[in-house]
């Protein structure tokens, strides 16, 4: 329609400032809708090829936009405005994209509910009683309720994939290195990636060709040639072997996603592909969880150390007669207890006389999780599994006692940050009336053979551009 001179860009912004007042999830930090406008205001004419142009999006609080407060949804940060952009945000800028804000999200990007942010709860546009998953919530939630048809999430764990399987869109987080990751604030670098919330793969693919690419503000970013992604899902470029966990199949006990997995892998046979029972080791996946806790707490104790008081945030008020009385109080009042707990274990864990016990014990056990994986990428071209194994929780039942004995069924993302590998969520069926997600993981550097994959599967589950109306 932009092309076709139907729709302005500006018509566009309008709307979705309109609809961003409608929002009854607490989905949304701080806004730039002028700038949007003026923004919006300059684009008088979009090309074929301009995919991405005259399109208004989000991004969640942990990427730098300049003259945009940007706070990652933490009291420590209020106030902060970043001088420079994001190398994401730069580069959808050039492609046209308007941004019209920031969105909510669990605090410093750590937790998995969407209740941890400064903010209060975010919670899902097709059960407001129920949690959409973290930590890129507000962004899962204004896809939801058709606020925007994309936006920018991070991916630590599960932080796109979880929410786009409680909020019925797609997911992505491409092989870590694909984007830059330059000015979005870190978490745990070895496995933070650039992700994104898109209504159906295509658009995904047309976002991931936009934004991958090497930055020399950014040396982990990888230096491959970028590729025209979205040519694999047009031309269906999928490889053939898709592979399952025997301990994930046994392990799904709700009835409706286990039909539904199960019809979904026979679609495939149809469709060609070889579908293959994998014997993962279960001692491996046990340990998903406690690898993933110790290594991302430990990373995120250090990367988060210069939130002190003094650079960003409030002030200390009761006196403080030294630095360390001083970071004391700042950060006592600008951390939730959430991340208060986790600095500590990841200062525990990195403790000398506990790192060979803790921290490279996890180091080890990621390495073998990895091989193990790696292994089955030797034979298999795609792992796939649901997203979610239950509908998203009611907030009244969430616990904030560490659980004793995981399920790796609840971490079975995580797998795809260990090793960072390509991995896609996208809708697989309702329960209850609540949307849960089907998840494919691929090779690192396949993104494009996962997206064609993905494009497989919304074929065949014809659940695509989903948007709720909020009750």
């Amino acid at each position: 329609m932009l092309v076709k001179g139907e729709v302005s860009a500006t018509q566009l912004v309008e709307e979705c400032i309109a609809l961003v007042e409608t929002d009854k999830c607490n989905s949304f930090e701080a806004m730039c809708f002028e700038d949007a406008r003026k923004e919006a205001s300059k684009i008088t004419k979009v090309e074929e090829d301009e995919f991405l142009k005259g399109i208004p999006y989000f991004a969640k609080d942990n990427y730098s936009t300049k003259g945009v407060e940007t706070t990652a949804s933490s009291n420590i940060l209020n106030g902060y405005v970043p001088t420079y952009d994001a190398t994401v945000v730069s580069k959808l800028r050039r492609a046209g994209m308007i941004q019209v804000g920031h969105t909510t999200m669990d605090e410093l990007a750590m937790g998995g509910t969407g209740t941890t942010g400064h903010k209060g709860n975010t919670t899902n546009p097709y059960d407001r009683e129920r949690i959409i998953g973290g930590s890129s919530c507000g962004s899962a939630a204004a896809l939801a309720q058709g606020i925007a048809p994309f936006a920018l999430g991070s991916d630590t764990g599960d932080s796109v994939r979880k929410p786009a399987s409680y909020a019925g869109l797609v997911g992505l987080k491409p092989t870590w290195g694909r984007i830059s990751r330059f000015g979005l604030f870190p978490f745990a670098p070895s496995m933070d990636t650039v992700g994104f919330f898109t209504r159906n793969v295509l658009d995904a693919s047309y976002v991931l060709s936009t934004l991958s690419g090497h930055d020399n503000h950014d040396m982990s970013s990888s230096a491959r040639k970028k590729e025209k992604y979205q040519e694999y899902v047009l031309k269906h470029k999928s490889l053939k072997k898709v592979g399952y966990f025997k301990a994930v199949m046994d392990g799904i006990i709700d009835p409706v996603i286990k039909k539904a997995f199960v019809n979904l892998l026979e679609e495939m046979k149809k469709k060609g592909y070889e579908v293959i029972e994998y014997d993962f080791k279960e001692e491996l996946l046990d340990a998903l969880y406690p690898t993933y806790m110790i290594i991302s707490c430990a990373e995120a104790g250090s990367n988060n150390a210069n939130l002190d008081g003094v650079r960003f945030g409030p002030s200390a008020m009761n006196n403080p007669q030294t630095y360390k009385e001083y970071m004391t109080d700042c950060r006592t009042r600008g951390f939730s207890d959430l991340i208060k707990r986790r600095f500590v274990i990841g200062s525990f864990a990195l403790l000398a006389e506990n790192q060979p016990e803790m921290f490279n014990r996890a180091q080890k056990a990621r390495r073998l999780i990895v091989n193990a994986l790696n292994e089955f990428f030797d034979s298999i071209d795609y792992l796939i599994s649901p997203s979610a194994f239950s509908i998203p929780k009611k907030i009244k039942d969430l616990s904030t006692a560490w659980s004793t004995h995981p399920d790796f069924l609840d971490n079975i993302l995580t797998i795809g940050n260990f090793g960072g590998y390509p991995s896609i969520t996208l809708p697989l069926c309702f329960d209850q009336g609540m949307p849960i997600g089907v998840n494919i993981t691929g090779r690192c550097f396949e993104d494009g053979h996962v997206l064609a994959c993905a494009q497989d599967v919304e074929e065949i589950t014809n659940l695509h551009d989903l948007v709720t109306e909020v009750k």
